[in-house]
């Protein structure tokens, strides 16, 4: 598939019913390092992808200060590339999992007394004055508990009573949690783990069309590893596709308040992932995601 990469090919989204963004973004978890395990990035290279990303017409980027490894942090770096920011570009972030020095991954879950200073940091590392969206991540790395967030989101709802937050998300939530968020305050954008080889979250999706909530999903190409099925093999020769871009342009597919995050650090995988805003699936190639 050639075409011109334009991330805006797939149209826009409303985030929070007032700010306009293209509906493939990228997600910044990757910038300081490729895996869990491995080195850190090379720092001019992800500078670059950042960079280009914008200039392919990416304004929402998605960011945690817990995206770190040894001295590169997906902030300062999203700051080091892009600031002062474009107009309309939107950066969200995700608080609630606590990182101890030393850990490859975050350990343990926030507290609500932790969570202003958490939001302060990502101000500090991005420099902004305020957040266009904060998502409370809950649960763990296997998927969503069944515990209250309520403590924790009502102080968030209160720091976007002060200005610091434009708009509130939820991550690795149940229906009962977003609903329980819901009551509290206005939820914009919700990102739980969902791509088109396991779409076990079908029922909070038809909840955020219900509500006009943006569906954000983390690991949109499988996670650490491109998904080995045959059904998405299928579609993408038959389009002179790669299996990421159906994956993507599958998403995409599903619902119009569906976002997509793909995340990267190189610059071929950048514009491999972008370039699937432009892939239009048929109805055959979505029946066949869907068996």
């Amino acid at each position: 598939m050639t075409t011109k990469i334009d991330a805006a090919e797939r149209g826009h989204w409303n985030l929070g019913g007032d700010l306009r963004i293209s509906r493939m973004g990228f997600g910044a978890m990757r910038l300081p390092a490729r895996d869990l395990t491995g080195p850190p990035n090379d720092r001019g290279t992800v500078l670059g992808v950042l960079r280009r990303a914008v200039e392919l017409g990416v304004d929402h980027i998605d960011t945690a200060a817990f995206y770190s490894r040894d001295a590169l942090a997906a902030n300062e770096l999203i700051k080091e590339a892009l600031h002062p920011y474009p107009d309309g570009l939107v950066v969200a972030t995700k608080v609630g999992p606590g990182k101890r020095p030393g850990d490859p991954v975050p350990s343990y879950e926030m507290g609500p007394g932790e969570l202003r200073a958490e939001v302060e940091r990502n101000l500090r590392e991005l420099g902004l004055d305020r957040l266009d969206l904060v998502y409370l991540r809950v649960g763990s790395m296997l998927g969503p508990d069944d515990g209250s967030l309520g403590e924790r989101f009502e102080v968030l709802a209160g720091l976007r009573d002060e200005g610091l937050i434009r708009h509130l998300g939820v991550s690795n939530v149940s229906l009962a949690q977003l609903a329980e968020a819901q009551a509290i305050a206005p939820v914009a954008a919700v990102q739980n783990r969902f791509d088109v080889t396991l779409p076990q979250d079908a029922g909070l999706l038809a909840a955020c069309e219900k509500d006009g909530i943006a569906y954000a999903p983390y690991f949109p190409l499988g996670g650490f590893g491109i998904p080995g099925d045959a059904r998405v093999k299928e579609i993408a020769v038959r389009h002179g596709a790669t299996v990421p871009q159906v994956l993507l342009a599958g998403l995409l597919a599903l619902s119009p308040v569906m976002l997509a995050i793909p995340g990267t650090s190189s610059p071929a995988h950048l514009e491999e992932n972008l370039g699937a805003a432009a892939l239009r699936l048929t109805a055959e190639d979505l029946a066949g995601l869907a068996r």
